[in-house]
């Protein structure tokens, strides 16, 4: 089985989806399988354009040369480029659509984690809801600045983390018991319930950028994986 599907590939660029549980880039912490390896095991030269975290489904853009590093990385510097996600969040938003204008930073205290500050780099998203569930949203969001972190920030100061973060929301995982209350039944054979999702409830949809050869644009979409495909279809059975 593929690490990753490949969308489109040319001389100048490789558009692929990334599975959540895989790293765009090597970590810090030793773990040496990513996207980007193996992408260049089969490419020979693969340059980042832009990431996501590791628990994050998502589509993504390299570059295969210089010149077109070059300017893909000015679009994501000047927010040309459009990056479209879906996001299920805890809790019914009270706008069907609207922006998030918040200023994010590190938090002083814990290594790795995001938060509004004054102090942090402005940080904009663009929101509206998909679909309304009783206890839930699904929220389509385009982010016009890539802070690290930033849906699941924006979201979390606003009142509504997302419905699977472990460390901005509420949950780290998402039972089935959750949404069927007293109808849920354990099957017969397991004696502990497994998870419908057990990583964050955000996927990369959709990405519009202007080929650095051709100047045509593109646009390229990700349907959403299957964990996340089977939590929204319980939750339209039993949430709703």
């Amino acid at each position: 089985m593929p690490l990753y599907e490949l969308l489109h590939a040319d001389d100048d660029v490789l558009v692929v989806v990334k599975p959540a549980g895989l790293l765009t880039i090597p970590d810090r912490f030793g773990n040496k399988d990513s996207l980007v390896s193996a992408l260049q095991n089969t490419y020979g030269k693969v340059m980042v354009v832009h990431r996501l975290d590791r628990e994050t489904s998502c589509i993504l853009v390299f570059a295969r040369n210089e010149a077109a590093h070059r300017h893909l990385s000015m679009q994501m510097e000047h927010h040309t480029a459009d990056k479209f996600y879906l996001a299920l969040v805890d809790g019914v938003l009270h706008h069907d659509e609207g922006e998030i204008d918040k200023p994010i930073g590190e938090h002083p205290g814990i290594p790795g984690k995001m938060m509004v500050t004054t102090s942090g780099k402005p940080s904009l998203t663009f929101y509206r809801a998909i679909e309304k569930f009783r206890h839930f949203t699904l929220v389509e969001c385009q982010i016009k600045t890539g802070r690290t972190h930033q849906i699941r920030v924006h979201f979390q100061s606003i009142g509504y983390p997302l419905a699977v973060d472990a460390l901005y929301g509420r949950r780290a995982a998402f039972m089935l018991s959750e949404i069927k209350g007293k109808k849920y039944k354990s099957g017969k054979f397991t004696e502990e319930e497994r998870p419908l999702m057990e990583r964050t409830s955000l996927h990369a949809s959709r990405l519009r950028f202007t080929h650095p050869a051709t100047e045509e644009i593109m646009e390229f979409r990700a349907e959403l994986p299957k964990d996340f495909t089977a939590l929204l279809n319980q939750l339209r059975k039993w949430g709703s």
